[in-house]
């Protein structure tokens, strides 16, 4: 999924669990933040001090992509959790949607709700749970379920997604086969491009085991902020049985469903900005208000706030450690992120006979 979804939707579905707006811009901007963070090593102050942080992304066409041990790290605990289910190592690394894993990690995550980091670990942990349902099928391992051929998709664009890539890589997918994508692209869905974060995209692909498979997102797409929002309920009341709370109220998710469906730019960026403008309206019913700018790098960004580095790779000067670094969205996030690989990487998948890390 995109930002439309991870920062947009996700707002809108914690506003209506029930949760304040200071604590739902948290959520959505640690779910979309997940996304953002290629900065990975530790942050060195002036005065020597130290911050360990993780990368939760890679650029898709980044040659880190092509080394397995690190996207196990990145790839598999934050956008492609294995569901564990099947005999083989390739098959438990295949991502289904609302898996058991899933389930438990949601679980895990409301049970340090009262934590300093609890609101940036959701976010983190939303964002994983809804990339179940959009990455089903692939897997954050190089694996065989990473193979797609003949690829076809019905009313989708590419014009605003290709638009942000260069020359020479707008030339590549423009005229390149599924099968070389796959080859190029072996982790994830690559090879399967950006339908899979499409709300609206139906589409089909051959398999790596040579089987049809057909994708219709917008369901696909409901169901997960459906049971984000039980998510949120469950986690605004203190209880681990998120399945079992209410979701969404049938009016807003007519209202959800009719967004998504219509608001079809390639650009996920213009997606976003189409969300924002309709919960300003109040086309989502119950909720009139306006949701800020997501700022994701330099100035106004939870970065740039912490530590006055308006770098992504931290050239320049060396910042200044205070106290009220500690209490900062950046060091929150980084810590959650902490917390949620070792749970997961440590914890579950093992317990689900999945050793990956």
């Amino acid at each position: 999924m995109n930002i439309d979804f991870h920062y947009g939707v996700v707002y809108i579905v914690a506003r209506v669990g029930g949760m304040t707006a200071r604590e739902a811009l948290t959520v959505a901007h640690a779910c979309q933040y997940v996304d953002d963070a290629t900065t990975t090593g530790i942050l060195r102050f002036a005065g020597g001090e130290t911050f360990e942080r993780f990368a939760t992304a890679h650029r898709l066409f980044d040659y880190a992509n092509t080394e397995d041990d690190q996207n196990r790290l990145v790839w598999t605990p934050f956008h492609f959790l294995p569901a564990g289910e099947g005999e083989t190592l390739h098959e438990k690394a295949v991502c289904r949607p609302d898996s058991a894993i899933a389930r438990e990690v949601v679980r895990r995550a409301i049970r340090q709700r009262d934590a300093d980091t609890g609101l940036h670990r959701l976010g983190v942990t939303l964002h994983t749970y809804v990339d179940t349902w959009a990455h089903q099928g692939f897997a954050g391992i190089e694996s065989p379920a990473n193979r797609v051929s003949s690829l076809v998709a019905e009313d989708c664009t590419h014009e605003g997604w290709l638009a942000r890539l260069g020359r020479a890589t707008r030339h590549l997918i423009e005229h390149i086969e599924e099968d070389v994508l796959t080859i190029a692209l072996p982790v994830g869905h690559g090879a399967a491009l950006h339908y899979p974060d499409q709300p609206w995209a139906k589409w089909h692909y051959v398999d790596g085991r040579n089987i049809r498979v057909e994708r219709h997102n917008l369901p696909e797409f409901m169901q997960a902020a459906e049971m984000s929002c039980r998510a949120v309920r469950a986690y605004v009341a203190g209880r681990e049985d998120f399945d079992t709370q209410p979701g969404l109220p049938h009016d807003v998710k007519e209202a959800l469903t009719r967004l998504l469906d219509t608001n079809r730019h390639g650009d996920d960026n213009e997606r976003l900005l189409t969300i924002c403008a309709a919960v300003e309206a109040g086309a989502i019913p119950g909720l009139k208000e306006s949701i800020p700018n997501y700022v994701p790098k330099g100035p106004g960004s939870w970065k740039y706030k912490a530590t006055g580095l308006k770098s992504h790779d931290d050239t320049g000067e060396r910042p200044r450690w205070t106290a009220a670094f500690e209490k900062s969205d950046y060091r929150l996030f980084h810590d959650a992120v902490k917390q949620h690989r070792f749970v997961t990487t440590q914890e579950i998948l093992p317990d689900h006979g999945l050793r990956i890390a």
